[in-house]
């Protein structure tokens, strides 16, 4: 299981993605598996227009029509092969050996799911190919991969800052619980500067949960420190992150709010939506 996966689009986010993959990969000591989907839609058929031409023309037309689909998907091939290479350059010019590459053809989830029994992470962009027409909405592969995926999701921001502040966005929930214990367990975070934030009206209660997760962190030699506050999740987290230069947010997938499985914590929503940093997603 020491193997990140990196889901790659050749959207804006491909390089961050690339960058922070080989940053996470250094410090577990892990390999990397580039992959990028094909999507149904690549190379599927046109829309079909011959319906009300007689026969002669309408063979013409569905041969002309296959020939396109053909040369479309040889394209979407090409374009996934390049999108491939390129990412493998990035990673390793930044020191990541053994890369291998996977272009895959169906549906992005079903291609996961079948790696990922044998990785420890998977990183992709917040946004897909259409980030530019679409900054208010998250990507909907990421919101399936979120709900979906058992390893931890690193969402990547558009740009690449190396991290060194961390904040730990800490409720007490059960996934909150499991992205600490994963931390206590993972080489990136030893020489991090870690703070656990705790958002409660209740200020002893926030500070003895926010405590409770700090002591874990340092019974497995991690140094962090603890803090609270009050009001709205989103509004509060935004604001520290914005104000005190925070590098990464670490947070759980669901809050004690969440209705089953069916969608993302909405402070999970909001979050990777709202903040210019990159968010690690725990489950």
């Amino acid at each position: 299981m020491d193997k990140i996966l990196a889901l790659l689009d050749g959207s804006d986010y491909s390089q961050s993605v690339c960058h922070h993959t080989a940053w996470i990969a250094q410090k577990l000591g892990a390999g990397v598996d580039a992959m990028h989907v094909l999507g149904r839609r690549e190379g599927a058929a046109s829309t079909d227009l011959s319906g009300t031409l007689h026969l002669g023309a309408r063979s013409a037309l569905l041969a002309e029509l296959s020939a396109m689909d053909e040369q479309r998907a040889k394209l979407a091939q090409a374009k996934g092969h390049a999108i491939l290479e390129d990412a493998k350059a990035i990673l390793e010019q930044d020191g990541v050996a053994g890369v291998k590459l996977h272009l895959r053809k169906g549906d992005l989830l079903d291609a996961v799911q079948a790696v990922e029994p044998d990785i420890r992470a998977i990183t992709i962009g917040k946004r897909g190919e259409g980030s530019a027409y679409a900054s208010g909405h998250l990507g909907s592969n990421l919101e399936r991969i979120i709900r979906a995926s058992k390893v931890p999701v690193f969402v990547a921001s558009r740009a690449y800052k190396p991290i060194q502040k961390v904040l730990v966005a800490y409720d007490g929930s059960a996934s909150a619980k499991v992205a600490i214990t994963r931390m206590a367990d993972s080489a990136v975070f030893a020489d991090l500067d870690l703070t656990v934030l705790c958002i409660g009206q209740d200020t002893a209660k926030a500070q003895a949960t926010a405590d409770d997760a700090v002591a874990k962190l340092r019974d497995a030699g991690i140094t962090a420190t603890s803090r609270t506050a009050a009001g709205d999740p989103s509004d509060v987290l935004n604001d520290v992150v914005t104000t005190d230069g925070f590098d990464l947010l670490v947070m759980g997938a669901y809050g004690h709010s969440r209705i089953r499985t069916l969608i993302i914590g909405s402070t999970t929503t909001a979050m990777v939506q709202t903040v210019r940093i990159p968010v690690l997603l725990y489950r």
